[in-house]
């Protein structure tokens, strides 16, 4: 880019995944795009092990501090945020700004634990971002100018197709944790299948190794309904379009959420999303507007709220072509450029 102040960066989080779930994280994303912003990455961590990750973290900051004028910083709850704690630390010790960036629908439920350290590291930042409304809101009691910065996707990727006749092809996209409580998609087949029996759902996900993804199986066993399940495992970031192509109701089972990419996704795709009203979702999600909300974990809710859609065209049509126009907010275009404003104003470069 000629002429472009060139503004290297830092970006920590976890780098271990590369988008081969179907989704990546933001500092994955950022890697990929902002050098095309004329802002050239350094990425820690890829390391799978707790130790060695915090390790390699702390040991980029110090090392390749030469390399960066400023830092992005993931920040997510529980043992994670050690991790954002060490690197924050290590950054003050080379006189480095950061950005920090929050994320996880447990952050707040962790914050009211541990007010003092999530207050002392939000404070300590040259700025603080999230892409959810629901984390800027709730946790402004900590840092009361948290910027809202959305998770981005590539728009024009996602062929849009309005479900103005639904069908009972239903999908389910995230990896296979519990918090993302899987089985309950396969809990709600058998009752959608009872007046609608050519349903038929497609899981796509990593697994998580906790057991959820086995659980899953053997709930679809159990309830005799394997033959209408497909277990797709994990798919690469570019084959997601096509894959949700292929269905019209997307579902979003999860009992702690934020601000998933894999539900803007499907929005982009025109699907009909029916999803658990927890976290960050009534954000993400106006009900019966561009998607209908259930409360968590009740699967006689989630079923009649995807037949209601199955019965309903009109309804139908409506939440997809909805979707799908709320969805154009995300486009990575402006958002790139939003990421690199507040970069070059963090690291004191003039644009």
């Amino acid at each position: 880019m000629s002429g472009v102040v060139s503004i290297p960066v830092l970006l920590v989080g976890n780098f271990a995944g590369g988008g081969s779930a179907g989704v990546r994280g933001v500092c994955e994303e950022l890697a990929l795009r902002l050098p095309h912003a004329g802002c050239p990455v350094v990425t820690t961590s890829s390391k799978p092990s707790r130790v060695l990750r915090l390790l390699d973290v702390v040991g980029t900051v110090l090392r390749q501090r030469r390399r960066y004028a400023v830092a992005q910083v993931d920040v997510f709850s529980g043992r994670a945020f050690v991790w954002a704690e060490a690197a924050c630390a290590a950054l003050r010790m080379v006189g480095k700004p950061y950005i920090l960036t929050l994320h996880g629908g447990n952050l707040p439920r962790f914050a009211r634990r541990r007010p003092t350290r999530v207050q002392r590291l939000l404070r300590s930042a040259a700025a603080v971002t999230t892409p959810s409304r629901y984390l800027m809101e709730d946790l402004a009691e900590y840092r009361d100018d948290v910027r809202f910065i959305p998770n981005g996707l590539d728009l024009g990727a996602y062929q849009p197709r309005r479900r103005m006749r639904a069908g009972p092809r239903l999908v389910w996209l995230r990896s296979f944790h519990r918090l993302y409580n899987p089985s309950l998609a396969v809990r709600i087949v058998p009752i959608v299948a009872a007046r609608f029996p050519d349903v038929r759902l497609t899981m796509i996900g990593l697994d998580k190794g906790d057991g959820s993804l086995q659980e899953t199986e053997r709930t679809a066993a159990q309830l005799g309904v394997a033959d209408r399940v497909v277990f797709r495992g994990a798919v690469a970031k570019r084959d997601v379009p096509a894959a949700l192509a292929e269905a019209d109701i997307f579902l979003n089972t999860t009992t702690v959420d934020n601000a998933p990419v894999s539900v803007v996704e499907a929005m982009a795709s025109g699907l009909c999303v029916v999803s658990t009203n927890v976290g960050g979702m009534p954000y993400l999600v106006e009900d019966g507007h561009d998607g209908l909300l259930v409360p968590s974990d009740d699967a006689p809710a989630m079923a009649a709220a995807v037949m209601r859609i199955l019965d309903e065209p009109d309804l139908a049509g409506t939440l997809s072509s909805r979707a799908r126009q709320k969805a154009t907010r995300f486009d990575w275009s402006p958002i790139i450029g939003e990421w690199r404003s507040l970069l070059a104003a963090t690291a004191g470069r003039a644009e």
